[in-house]
């Protein structure tokens, strides 16, 4: 009875105990016309749907005098995630906004943060912000010595840890955290300013870590940070890029709703 609906069996076996063979034959058919159905549903459930690219403004680019304008005109423009790059001036040469500025954020808006912390001791940095209740906090590899322990701390704030890798950082470093994190940041741009332009060789980053991903089966995304545009966003989705950051490309448009629409493909 190999492959038979089991809602069949009990009728088949009283239909062959009376040598019903007209009987058998309509059940025979009946059954296989519904392990079509059933067949085509799964295929109907299974198929995966083109998903849009999501775009996180970073603030960085944003006029710091017109903080509160400039969020707006994002969030009403669309994004999807309002990135922070939060810098100590150690990890990083310059040094950037700090909880006393966001926290205010979500009194304009419901769309969540995602912070970026370039910092020599995050351990600190993550008690500061968490507050915040970001959706995303990520951490630079090349700075912590005991990254399942900073994962956990994170996870244990209800905010889904992510990790960040600079341009030169090799990937064979996280491919034992994949399981554990949430998303993977790569840099694409050395971290620090904005307006910097995207460093070519990141496609095939990008695309080994998506190989990556895809083996060992972990529920991860790929966020791309730096020199992300309109010219490269086809390219960047392509390789298996789920969310991409943009703060120059975004903010020094005056249309933000067709700079961030020409983005989320």
């Amino acid at each position: 009875m190999l492959g038979l609906n089991p809602k069949f069996e009990k009728l088949l076996s009283s239909l062959r105990e009376t040598h019903d063979i007209e009987g058998l034959a309509k059940l025979s058919m009946r059954n296989m016309d519904e392990d079509s159905q059933e067949e085509k549903s799964f295929a109907n459930n299974t198929q995966e749907k083109p998903k849009v690219m999501q775009v996180a403004p970073s603030l960085l680019s944003a006029n710091f005098l017109r903080l509160e304008d400039e969020i707006v005109s994002v969030v009403d423009a669309g994004c999807d995630l309002l990135h922070v790059d939060v810098m100590d001036g150690h990890f990083v040469p310059n040094m950037t906004l700090g909880p006393c500025v966001l926290e205010q954020i979500p009194l304009l808006t419901s769309v969540p943060l995602d912070i970026h912390l370039m910092v020599e001791n995050a351990n600190f940095f993550i008690d500061l912000y968490a507050p915040l209740k970001p959706k995303y906090i990520s951490v630079h590899i090349e700075q912590e010595r005991h990254l399942h322990r900073i994962i956990q701390k994170i996870r244990s704030y209800d905010i889904s840890p992510a990790i960040a890798l600079n341009p030169h950082t090799n990937l064979e470093s996280i491919k034992y955290i994949l399981d554990d994190i949430d998303m993977v940041l790569i840099m694409s741009v050395n971290p620090g300013f904005g307006g910097q332009k995207f460093i070519e060789h990141s496609l095939e980053k990008i695309t080994d870590l998506k190989e990556i991903i895809v083996m060992r089966n972990a529920e991860c995304l790929i966020e791309v940070d730096g020199g992300v545009n309109d010219s490269n966003i086809a390219t960047l989705k392509n390789v298996g890029v789920d969310i991409v950051v943009s703060g120059n490309y975004i903010f020094k448009q005056a249309n933000r709703v067709q700079a961030i629409q020409s983005l989320k493909i």
